[in-house]
């Protein structure tokens, strides 16, 4: 069971919604969908949890992410939203994270970090303190050790929260 947990930041591409590689901000991207099954983890997590969106999109500023969010209708379920276009640094290098940590005055062993990229998500956020989960959907990442959980459904993080 993971404790103390009270703030759940999210990777945007290939987390929340799919990445397409298309070029511009997502907002503007004539396709957008969602991942699987994320309203409803969200709708869950949302009763007990401050949610937030952490992104190296470097084309979209937080109000472009909002934006994008908005059209799938996942937007109102996150308190913050951080992109590395606004924080000036990128995943994985830990100011990223440690910039949100500092913005919000939140503390790394209150936070969980879920995202699909092992380097960019798991390796630098876990290394400042946070629980982290790896949202490996296609098994890509073999090498996981550092993820303090490791899921193939988003729909998991539900499981993992309530044991």
């Amino acid at each position: 069971m993971i404790k103390n947990i009270k703030v759940i930041i999210f990777d945007w591409g290939d987390t929340l919604m799919r990445d397409y590689d298309n070029s511009g901000p997502m907002a503007h991207w004539k396709k957008v969908a969602l991942i699987p099954g994320i309203k409803d983890v969200l709708r869950e997590l949302e009763k007990n949890y401050t949610l937030c969106v952490a992104s190296n999109a470097g084309e979209s500023d937080s109000e472009l992410m909002k934006s994008a969010l908005k059209r799938v209708g996942i937007d109102n379920f996150f308190s913050y939203f951080f992109t590395s276009k606004d924080l000036g640094f990128e995943k994985p290098d830990i100011r990223f994270y440690e910039a949100i940590l500092k913005s919000e005055s939140f503390s790394a062993n209150e936070c969980l970090m879920v995202g699909n990229h092992y380097d960019n998500d798991i390796v630098s956020s876990k290394s400042i303190g946070m629980t982290t989960i790896l949202f490996d959907e296609n098994n890509k990442f073999s090498d996981s050790e550092s993820a303090d959980y490791k899921i193939n459904r988003i729909i998991q993080i539900l499981d993992i929260l309530r044991s």
